[in-house]
């Protein structure tokens, strides 16, 4: 298997017209060249968040059959992607037109009151079956708010330059994949999950081999990969920001969204007792 297991191709009739609305609104961005940020990249923060809850709704099978498909895996963050992206053009637009004094605020704005109100629903249903369970996705925080912390300072300490020119977009990448990493940790060792993506698969199965494992599990391992990945790419990534910071904080963001977008799906399963 080389894609994870849940992954569905929409029928053409939704794939088609979902990919013309995707590339026109690229194209248009394209045009319009909106100034990328580290504000405009925490602006979409709520936007990767989104698009996880979203698709945990959509394994709830909370969404009407005839729009489901919009909601599945990985169709539900091209939705996202096209929604987000429709809305960063029209705070350009209120921008331009002087509506609006920030374009970050309005997209980061939407981008929270969507996320927010799907996020409650989630866990009202949750709460409703009777699973509702914040132990664990609160540690889950916690304990990625330290990994992070303690990464970010080591890569401040180790290459200055790198912190200081990726800035909050860098530490934003690092954070959302110790996410990924932890919670997938935490759901492997702990709540008995099984992971689905082959290549996370190999690596916790690799960390149940070592000594350590009849200690503290084998996630570790995963989130030590994870945690390294995310410096060494930050890293890379200094002269790309120095030379290109639009194109490159762009990239970044869409790096740090493979990470939150994971990371934010496992803590709302773990939240609603699905898979645990």
């Amino acid at each position: 298997m080389v894609v994870p297991e849940g992954f569905v191709l929409p029928p053409w009739y939704v794939v088609v017209p979902l990919a013309v609305v995707l590339l026109g609104t690229v194209a248009l961005l394209w045009v319009l060249a909106p100034p990328v940020t580290d504000e405009t990249v925490m602006a979409f923060v709520p936007w990767m968040m989104l698009g996880s809850t979203l698709y945990v709704l959509y394994q709830l099978e909370q969404f009407p059959s005839s729009l489901e498909a919009l909601f599945s895996a990985p169709t539900v963050y091209v939705t996202t992607a096209a929604v987000a992206g429709l809305t960063w053009i029209a705070g350009s637009f209120l921008y331009a037109a002087g509506l609006q004094r920030s374009i970050e605020r309005f997209v980061g704005i939407v981008g929270t009151g969507f996320a927010v109100v799907f996020a409650t629903f989630t866990v009202l249903i949750g709460w409703q079956m009777g699973t509702f369970e914040p132990f664990w996705p609160v540690i889950t925080v916690v304990v990625t708010g330290v990994v992070a912390a303690i990464a970010w300072v080591a890569l401040s300490l180790w290459r200055t330059d790198v912190a200081a020119v990726t800035g909050v977009t860098g530490a934003l990448v690092v954070f959302s994949h110790a996410l990924d990493g932890v919670s997938t940790a935490i759901g492997y060792d702990i709540l008995g999950v099984r992971e689905d993506v082959p290549a996370s698969a190999f690596i916790l199965e690799v960390g149940e081999m070592l000594p350590t494992a009849g200690y503290i599990g084998g996630g570790w391992l995963f989130v030590l990969v994870k945690v390294v990945l995310a410096l060494i790419i930050v890293s890379l990534f200094e002269e790309y920001v120095r030379e290109e910071p639009r194109q490159a904080r762009i990239v970044l963001g869409l790096i740090a969204a493979v990470g939150l977008g994971p990371g934010v799906h496992n803590i709302l399963l773990f939240t609603v007792g699905v898979g645990a």
